[in-house]
């Protein structure tokens, strides 16, 4: 791993391959280890790049209410110190939530971007009071506990439990104020649907057959011709876990063939 300093932050990156550059954003609890069974099908021909996003993995985890636009800039920051005028940009859920914030505001440092299990629908009420809820949790019980009771409903029934072993030990490195810091990210989004409707880079959007967090419905909410459209079978939330392969073959057609501006 790697480090640069990124809005005051340091933030950590694994940087592998060569050609075009395809960045990958990992969910909340996350790290780019998310993306070390997808990343080995990606180097042959790209330049893969994955952060550490703040308050996750190695990366600094300040005190304080972060949002996804600051998180989003960590990643044009990144961008910049290592001099890459352009990229794909493909978020996991809460990565999503940064790509598109990132895709509304910076569009013209991107060749095309994806949503992996997320969406451009903000929190629910529900979901919102639920963002309270888990950083109760986080300071109350601890991510190890938070951790233990996120991670298997992430998981399609009847996964490996290997599988949810290793996001599990993923998921106990992220610093709790980083955890906390995250979720209000996440509570005070706003809708970015528009973002995936209106712009004109190539979109990828990918979607679980049996993902209880984010729907295909809530991801798949433009049918523009731009827009390329991935349900994957047999899997829920985390397709990087569950089908690492068919994943990244998804991401090379998708890099390969964009849909032309």
């Amino acid at each position: 791993m790697e480090n640069v300093r990124c809005e005051g932050s340091n933030i950590c990156y694994s940087d592998q391959g060569k050609g075009d550059v395809i960045v990958l954003l990992h969910g909340f609890c996350g790290s780019s280890e998310y993306f070390e069974k997808v990343i080995p099908g990606l180097i042959a021909n790209y330049r893969v790049i994955a952060p550490d996003l703040r308050g996750h993995g190695s990366s600094d985890a300040p005190l304080g209410v972060y949002t996804i636009e600051q998180m989003a800039d960590d990643v044009l920051s990144l961008l910049n110190a290592l001099e890459i005028p352009e990229c794909y940009l493909l978020g996991h859920s809460l990565g999503g939530y940064i790509t598109l914030s990132f895709a509304q505001r910076h569009a013209s440092r991107l060749k095309g971007f994806g949503l992996i299990h997320s969406s451009g629908y903000p929190d629910s009420e529900e979901a919102r009071e639920n963002r309270l809820k888990s950083v109760s949790t986080i300071q109350n019980e601890g991510i190890f506990a938070f951790v233990d009771q996120l991670v298997p409903g992430l998981f399609a029934p009847g996964a490996a439990p290997q599988l949810l072993e290793r996001a599990k030990e993923i998921g106990y490195k992220t610093p709790p104020q980083g955890a906390a810091g995250a979720a209000m990210a996440m509570r005070e989004r706003p809708d970015r649907r528009d973002v995936i409707s209106a712009t004109a880079l190539p979109v990828l959007l990918v979607a679980g057959a049996e993902d209880s967090k984010v729907t295909p419905e809530r991801t798949f909410t433009s049918d523009n011709p731009n827009i390329t459209k991935v349900t994957i079978s047999g899997v829920g939330h985390m397709s990087m876990f569950e089908a690492p392969e068919h994943l990244s073959q998804i991401i090379k057609d998708f890099v390969h063939t964009p849909v032309q501006k």
